[in-house]
């Protein structure tokens, strides 16, 4: 048996419906719908009218795990284990950069002829609604840009080329 205890009547807007259950206690039928809880705090709405209740143990909810993304680096054929998926008639080597993921591209921080270092910002691709800086991943110079602001590419598209 659960042990509640009434903490205040509150007002809530528009929550998902996650339990409904019809009790009578004393002939009296209640109809009590859980709207949400955290930990061993619960919302419920019972007939119509909503509490916060404390129940004397942790009630355990089932939730939605969060999804991180992880750095979105670029990937070159130089290290295969990183290398990601491109058509076939796609050029193949050590210079070239690739797009990690589909999206578009928001802009470019390199011209061809560039010198670039290790960790240089090459263009931001806009991915899911979030930036992506694509960084160098080698040194070189800039030998061609194969994007300019405003496309939209495909993971393992060829973006930029870099000659050592």
């Amino acid at each position: 048996m659960v042990c509640v205890r009434f903490l205040s009547s509150i007002p809530v807007k528009n929550k998902r419906n996650m339990r409904k259950f019809k009790f009578n206690i004393k002939d009296k039928p209640y109809e009590v719908e859980i709207l949400d809880v955290d930990g061993n705090i619960a919302q419920v709405n019972v007939n119509g009218k909503v509490y916060e209740v404390e129940v004397d143990k942790q009630l355990q909810t089932t939730k939605t795990p969060k999804l991180v993304r992880s750095f979105a680096s670029p990937s070159t054929d130089s290290v295969p284990s990183i290398s990601k998926t491109s058509s076939p008639s796609a050029p193949k080597g050590t210079g070239n950069i690739k797009s990690p993921l589909p999206g578009v591209i928001l802009s470019i921080h390199v011209k061809v002829g560039a010198k670039i270092a290790v960790g240089d910002k090459l263009l931001v691709l806009e991915a899911m609604k979030m930036e992506n800086n694509i960084n160098s991943d080698k040194e070189g110079v800039v030998k061609e840009i194969k994007v300019k602001k405003g496309d939209s590419v495909l993971e393992g598209d060829l973006l930029i080329v870099i000659e050592s």
